[in-house]
């Protein structure tokens, strides 16, 4: 129904602006009595074999909602409906910010693929721990990071201030210093950087009686290099683990109008999944396993999701495919990752 009927009605319109009507109309369903509740009987797949224990967490499955999605966490409890088994929120800075100029987001349709240059477009961290106080028991991941206008030798006071307002509301941290769309941000990725950057959340962390998770979201566009020094940072620091990939800045093989390909911002969807899945692989080998990892960039398939998980991740994020596939392809992955482990 979403990819035959759906999809062809929202795709024939801006992508943003079809975001906002979604938005809008899970705004209007939610006050349907037990609509969700529903919704979620019919694509959630219970089996103890899901379960996936990780970081202490105890995941009631491994396929999770990306960040991006659901930014300003409006409708976390209605996406878990869908069949998620957590949501990552965010990205979430301490100041709200309008993100950078529109038109900013682009699809691919003929690469499975989507642009975008959003810029940590948000509410701001007190708003969003508003709306976290309505969380019906779903794991939230806080994907955090820097205002627009913030030195990045004064990111990690941004950084902190989204660490202490969200802690009592989320699950887990993912520190986000991937992105492509605010302007020197990546930067905070090279070693000595980094390590400042983890060193003082985590020494916040540990002021607490029961740290938080903090995994680190990387890029794929990384050298082996620099996913070498990346492994050394997360041991030093002992952060929980990582969160591969982002998006892509590179352009290679694509079929779309070049009006499309040309655009500015990072690339998610099929064309970054080969290089995110070697990633994972190179990460999980390098580390002899030690370092948990989460897997998401270009899962389309329930086959593609198999190959992250066997190339070395724990858990599993969607975005551009559940856009592309609609909620039908969370059920379908956790079936097929279910075969998977009924049959090791």
């Amino acid at each position: 129904m979403y990819k035959k009927l759906l999809r062809p009605i929202f795709f024939f319109f801006d992508p943003e602006k079809i975001h906002d009507f979604i938005f809008f109309i899970l705004k209007l369903l939610d006050k349907i009595p037990f609509l969700f509740p529903l919704i979620n009987t019919f694509f959630k797949v219970n089996h103890p074999k899901l379960e996936t224990n990780l970081f202490g967490i105890k995941f009631p499955n491994p396929v999770g909602l990306a960040a991006g999605l659901d930014k300003n966490a409006k409708y976390i409890n209605q996406f878990s409906s869908f069949g998620f088994g957590f949501v990552e929120i965010g990205t979430v800075t301490p100041l709200a910010q309008e993100g950078n100029s529109k038109k900013r987001l682009f699809r691919l349709v003929n690469d499975e693929g989507i642009i975008n240059r959003m810029g940590f477009n948000n509410v701001g961290v007190d708003r969003v721990l508003k709306r976290l106080k309505e969380n019906k028991n779903v794991i939230i991941g806080g994907n955090i990071g820097k205002n627009k206008l913030t030195d990045n030798k004064d990111a990690a006071s941004d950084y902190l201030i989204c660490f202490k307002k969200l802690f009592p509301y989320v699950d887990y941290f993912a520190i986000n210093v991937s992105s492509p769309n605010t302007e020197n941000l990546r930067d905070l990725q090279y070693k000595d950087n980094l390590q400042l950057l983890l060193r003082s959340i985590q020494e916040k962390n540990n002021t607490y009686l029961k740290p938080k998770p903090i995994l680190l979201k990387i890029a794929p566009d990384l050298s082996n290099d620099q996913l070498l020094d990346v492994i050394d940072v997360v041991k030093l620091t002992l952060i929980d683990g990582i969160i591969a990939t982002n998006t892509t800045l590179s352009r290679k093989n694509l079929k779309s109008s070049i009006d499309l390909t040309t655009q500015k911002g990072g690339l998610s969807g099929a064309p970054v999944r080969e290089k995110s899945t070697q990633v994972i692989k190179f990460l999980h080998e390098k580390s002899n396993g030690t370092i948990p990892i989460i897997g998401v960039g270009g899962i389309m398939s329930p086959e593609d999701a198999l190959d992250k998980i066997k190339a070395g991740a724990s858990l599993i994020q969607l975005y551009t495919g559940f856009v592309y596939s609609g909620p039908r392809l969370v059920k379908q992955i956790n079936k097929s990752i279910l075969n998977y482990r009924l049959n090791q």
